[in-house]
């Protein structure tokens, strides 16, 4: 048995038999129908793809890179968290199904279509910057969502994110508790809903602990990648006058900033102290240490993964999760 003999019993062409087992949309319903009683008659499953037809069920769920910019799986924090979401689902019986974004930003394509094309039950969608319409689409359709980092607003998403207010105002605390009044900031020139909330915090926090806030100490990068730590840092060191401690928003970030004040001969923390956010493993490696807001990848990669679940199989409605985050000391700031 074949799929030149399918195609012959149900009197289509070859090509049909293999876009239905393909699951194309272009086939009537009817002859679809006829084709998979044949296939099921006579036992006939040439792959995985009819088992999904005939149960409904693909057993897959998609993973969405929203935005083109620094979303993807060069980012050390996004990649934990997806690797602790991987290890969950897949002991729940389903495969990961990556979408490439950049094909869709080029010729217009969409997320829900694809979707539904390779019958995803579900999806997680991890934020990004400039974020697509697409994304929008996908998040008001009936396929079940979980967002990472990005709020989602339809009836069948959720999201979770750390409380990136929180993390602003522990840094700003540790820098208050360990005698540091004159604290600036290194942030991104983007605008995303992550770095405008923890920069939002972080002035509300200065202003409930009375501390200045100094324009000539903010400064801010192009991207989230180190190198554009590095250049923001040589620009607030141009200016001449440094505050005593810097709050930035990632720790690639930080990163950037520990090499330029390297090269500048300032002593991270005797001069300057500087913490980062994200506690990545590198933090334990850096020169000095970094002092971190730790972000629990496992936890926030593990709790999607289960909701997502519950979601797929309706034993939970949407809700948003707000991740508590953790300050870890290390050499770059240390305690009172």
């Amino acid at each position: 048995m074949n799929i030149k003999t399918i195609a012959k019993m149900a009197g289509v062409s070859v090509a049909t038999v293999s876009k239905i087992i393909n699951n194309y949309a272009d086939i009537g319903e009817e002859t679809k129908q006829r084709v998979l009683k044949i296939m099921n008659d006579v036992g006939y499953m040439p792959s995985s793809s009819a088992k999904t037809l005939a149960t409904k069920k693909s057993n897959l769920i998609g993973v969405v890179f929203a935005g083109q910019l620094n979303s993807d799986l060069s980012h050390p924090y996004f990649v934990s968290v997806l690797d602790a979401f991987k290890r969950q689902i897949g002991l729940l019986g389903y495969d990961l199904l990556f979408f490439s974004n950049e094909k869709f930003f080029r010729e217009k394509e969409d997320y829900l279509a694809r979707c539904r094309h390779f019958q995803v039950e579900g999806c997680i969608i991890i934020a990004g910057d400039q974020v697509e319409p697409s994304v929008n689409l996908l998040d008001s359709s009936d396929i079940p969502c979980i967002g990472i980092d990005i709020k989602l607003t339809g009836n069948n998403s959720a999201y979770l994110t750390s409380d990136n207010a929180k993390i602003s105002s522990c840094a700003v605390e540790h820098f208050y508790m360990s005698g540091y009044r004159d604290i600036g900031f290194l942030g991104i020139n983007r605008v995303t809903e992550v770095t405008t909330t923890r920069e939002v915090a972080f002035k509300e926090a200065m202003n409930m602990f009375g501390l200045n806030i100094n324009s000539d100490w903010f400064t801010y990068s192009e991207d989230f990648e180190g190198e554009s730590g590095y250049q923001a840092m040589k620009k607030l060191i141009a200016r001449g006058s440094l505050p005593r401690a810097i709050f930035a928003v990632t720790d690639l970030l930080a990163f950037g900033a520990l090499r330029a004040m390297k090269e500048h001969q300032i002593r991270v923390p005797d001069d300057v102290a500087i913490i980062g956010c994200d506690d990545l493993l590198a933090c334990q490696y850096s020169d000095p240490a970094l002092t971190t807001i730790k972000q629990d990848k496992e936890k926030i990669g593990k709790l999607a993964a289960l909701m997502l679940y519950d979601m797929i199989n309706q034993q939970m409605d949407p809700k948003v999760i707000i991740v508590e985050p953790e300050l870890v000391v290390r050499q770059s700031c240390g305690g009172a």
